[in-house]
């Protein structure tokens, strides 16, 4: 049922709301003869867009969705700075947003790509590249259970500041030091910020390079991106989407568990998020900025299984370690709540899951808060829906349930699967 505007004004005196300015949609132009679908479904799916960000949880809303390889939707709305009575900054088409956790599927990439030169092995233990990982009966974890959220590592020991994502070298130091969950990979439990740190590391030890740099070697220039860095550099700042608090204020059991995943209460982490160290820092499991189109673009790319505009990116075999399902459903020992993950990514779900309903192909990653990007190979579609409002709860969550059921809605499902689960025979494995 749609939210009538009275009852938008009562969720918003409830719900903690920035006071935004009027602001205009700034959309890419598409010809209607050249759209593969009908133009009211694209409609029906803005129209979702544009009520989450009436709902005053989302400042800006910004979405680019694919199908069938062709743009066939690309609109920002509402402001990317300058909110609570400020000079108002308009959301662009090209404004780079934080993707906080949906990084984790760029950095898995990265860690995917030395295996695939052979610079580190998968099934190795992390510890075979990181000695110091190995204290407190941690030496037989692998890098695929680092990747899977099985390394037993999920969170810094309680009563770490904050303040330690932005010191690389003791972040590693208190995990390596820290004992595992289990010792043989065995429960599950989402690494908010761990996994990303040992990940940088690992790049360092096999490369010599930063996260940034190897990532601008591997993706960002190929795929010929402006923004998609971890962090802003200084010549970029002040063009990003600032972050906004709002929503009911994160007191409740999901605020404190919230809390305890994120190592500081909400408030603080979106605060946190705006400092110039946050944006100096390179943080691989939580701060690379993209605006819409890009991170549409890259799982485009995954879709295509690494090919882009004719270069192969990444290799077939690699796209296919990335998105094939690690374990079924498993009770998340972090979240609280059952989740299916590749080694890498967050997959959807055979009846219900992340992306929708009946999603089991679709694979991508969630970002903090009510960030989603990814891609469903039995819908050919790729969609990324970013924003900078940072609600645990508010009025927006039926809007979010109603954007992924239009989007299910709109595009059909193959009837035949076996092209994409079944094809990454020995001919397409090779990068070209």
């Amino acid at each position: 049922m749609p939210v009538t505007p009275s009852a938008n004004k009562i969720c918003k005196a409830i719900f903690r709301a920035p006071t935004l300015s009027p602001t205009a949609t700034n959309s890419l132009i598409i010809d209607p003869a050249e759209q593969p679908i009908d133009c009211g479904d694209i409609e029906a799916i803005w129209a979702s867009a544009e009520a989450l960000h009436n709902s005053g949880m989302h400042p800006m809303v910004s979405m680019c969705l694919r199908y069938k390889g062709k743009t066939v939707l690309h609109r920002s709305i509402g402001q990317a700075r300058g909110l609570n009575n400020e000079t108002p900054v308009g959301a662009q088409l090209d404004t780079p947003v934080c993707l906080f956790s949906a990084s984790k599927v760029v950095s898995a990439v990265l860690i995917h790509k030395l295996a695939e030169d052979g610079l580190l092995n998968l099934l190795n233990p992390v510890s075979y590249y990181i000695p110091a990982f190995a204290q407190n009966g941690k030496a037989s974890i692998s890098i695929y259970q680092l990747l899977a959220h099985r390394a037993g590592v999920p969170g810094v020991p309680p009563g770490t500041s904050p303040s330690i994502l932005f010191d690389p070298q003791e972040s590693l130091r208190l995990i390596c030091e820290q004992p595992p969950l289990d010792n043989d990979g065995r429960v599950l439990a989402y690494h908010a910020i761990t996994g990303g740190i040992i990940a940088a590391e690992l790049v360092r030890v096999c490369t010599g390079l930063t996260m940034n740099e190897y990532l601008d070697r591997v993706i960002r220039k190929p795929m010929g991106f402006k923004s998609f860095t971890f962090g802003m550099p200084k010549s970029s700042r002040g063009s990003e989407a600032q972050n906004y608090i709002s929503g009911l204020p994160s007191v409740s059991m999901l605020g404190r568990h919230l809390e305890k995943i994120l190592g500081a209460n909400v408030d603080s982490v979106v605060d946190i998020s705006n400092t110039d160290e946050f944006l100096d820092a390179i943080i691989p499991a939580g701060n690379l900025y993209a605006n819409a189109d890009e991170a549409c673009q890259f799982f485009q790319m995954l879709l295509q299984k690494g090919e882009w505009h004719g270069k192969q990116i990444l290799s077939p075999l690699l796209v296919y370690r990335l998105t094939s399902e690690a374990s079924r459903p498993q009770h998340d020992r972090s979240l609280g709540v059952p989740m299916r993950y590749s080694a890498g990514a967050m997959l959807g779900g055979r009846v219900f899951g992340l992306y929708g309903r009946n999603t089991p192909y679709a694979f991508g990653h969630l970002g903090f808060s009510n960030i989603f990007c990814w891609a469903d190979p039995e819908r050919d579609i790729a969609v990324s829906l970013l924003n900078n409002g940072k609600p645990v709860l508010g009025s927006h969550m039926f809007h979010l349930l109603g954007l992924t059921e239009n989007i299910r809605k709109c595009f059909p499902q193959k009837s035949d699967m076996s092209g994409w689960s079944g094809s990454f025979g020995q001919h397409e494995l090779s990068p070209s």
